[in-house]
């Protein structure tokens, strides 16, 4: 029983950690999409003019 719940609890903290590294990789993205959004939208106003 006692290994029982020792997995148990080392499953929830690698859930848990991977919640936190998935949490940074879906930021990252959004970040690097904004940049690439006020990149385009610089670049279509020099463009224009």
């Amino acid at each position: 029983m006692a290994n029982g719940k020792r997995m148990n609890a080392k499953q929830k903290a690698y859930a848990q950690k991977q919640e936190r590294q998935g949490h940074n990789v879906i930021m990252w993205i959004i970040g690097i999409l904004i940049l690439l959004a006020i990149c385009y939208a610089a670049w279509s106003v020099w463009l224009v003019s």
